[in-house]
């Protein structure tokens, strides 16, 4: 079959769409980087002593592993190079505050963020001041500076997500709501894949009880780190 001109730029404009588009990961071939940031829920207990990449111990014992796992092990001539730079108790501003030397520095290929719920965790004793307003400006500004250092990333952003258990109550709700639809709203303005978390975790919830996936309403236990492993799967395009 013969293809002219005008075919060949249409199909090369389509393809060049279609590896931009959100979800088209991992398309080309060799290794990639791939990072997860966040709090705690991402950080989960990981050594930081350990900067190695794939390293169990710094990777933590969270969907981060999980996932570093199910990658390698689908595919296995990636040779994907993973890492997991989430701290604990850290809110937008937190991930402003260390972004260069921890994300932009790895200069990853592919950069998986899970934010949001201490930014209105914290608001409730206390100890923080930002609102839903604030935590999307300051989230957007993050992804847009990302995007200015790093043009090839592919960014996914995860959920916030709360379980009605253990330290979540009804006064986080409906406010809570705002900052899942912020996230949202972000991965939208950042051409970003969205892996949303909020509404799976209140269907598994209504199959056992939402402890089982959470023990705290927010820290994952190992059945909810997997269930996100399995979501983020779900949603992103590996190719």
């Amino acid at each position: 079959m013969t293809v002219n001109r005008r075919e060949f730029i249409g199909q090369s404009a389509a393809l060049t769409a279609a590896l931009a588009a959100p979800g088209a990961l991992f398309q080309r071939a060799g290794g990639a980087t791939i990072l997860f940031q966040g709090d705690s829920i991402t950080d989960c207990g990981r050594n930081r002593k350990s900067t190695k990449a794939n390293d169990t111990s710094a990777l933590g014992p969270g969907y981060p592993l999980a996932l570093a796992g199910m990658l390698r092990d689908r595919y296995p001539s990636r040779d994907f190079q993973v890492y997991n730079r989430g701290v604990s108790g850290n809110t937008v501003q937190d991930l402003k505050a260390r972004w260069t030397p921890d994300t932009i520095a790895l200069a990853p290929a592919v950069l998986s963020i899970l934010i949001g719920v201490n930014d209105k965790w914290h608001t409730l004793d206390g100890s923080y001041k930002g609102t839903a307003d604030s935590y999307h400006a300051g989230y957007a500004a993050l992804l847009a500076a990302t995007r200015t250092a790093l043009p090839g990333v592919h960014i996914i952003v995860l959920e916030p997500f709360a379980l009605h258990t253990g330290a979540v109550t009804e006064a986080w709700f409906p406010d809570f709501d705002r900052y899942r639809a912020a996230a949202r709203q972000v991965a939208d303005q950042a051409r970003a894949t969205f892996v949303p978390l909020h509404d799976m975790f209140q269907q598994l919830a209504r199959k056992s009880s939402p402890a089982y996936w959470a023990s705290d309403g927010v820290h994952p236990t190992v059945a909810g780190h997997e269930a996100i492993a399995q979501q983020w799967l779900s949603k992103v395009k590996v190719g």
